[in-house]
């Protein structure tokens, strides 16, 4: 059973995604449910390895916005960088997203 708060998530996370025309959105996802934690930078170059063209700006842009509007990354500073990780209460909540193929179709916002 879902609660408040993850609904509140669900729906941030899909309205996230309907905006996610050529699938980066859902790799970046797709990467932070892997079980590390990441910097910007490696968070660009796997993007840029998977074919996507982003600058490092846009790239910081959305791990940002996954942090502070999506509230599901959490964050660690550890010497110059900062490293982001997904929020275990979350993961579950993002695996279902993104198998279920209809999420672009069965959201109304």
């Amino acid at each position: 059973m879902i609660d408040n708060g993850e609904e509140s998530v669900k729906k941030r996370l899909l309205k996230f995604l309907v905006k996610d025309k050529i699938g980066i959105r859902k790799c970046l996802l797709s990467l932070f449910l892997q079980a590390r934690n990441y910097t910007t930078c490696e968070v660009y170059d796997y993007l840029k390895k998977q074919g996507f063209e982003v600058n490092y700006r846009s790239v910081s842009s959305m791990v940002g916005q996954m942090h502070t509007r999506l509230g599901i990354l959490h964050i660690y500073s550890k010497r110059r960088h900062r490293r982001y990780s997904l929020k275990e209460d979350h993961r579950n909540i993002i695996q279902t997203i993104l198998t279920t193929s209809t999420y672009h179709y069965n959201y109304n916002y």
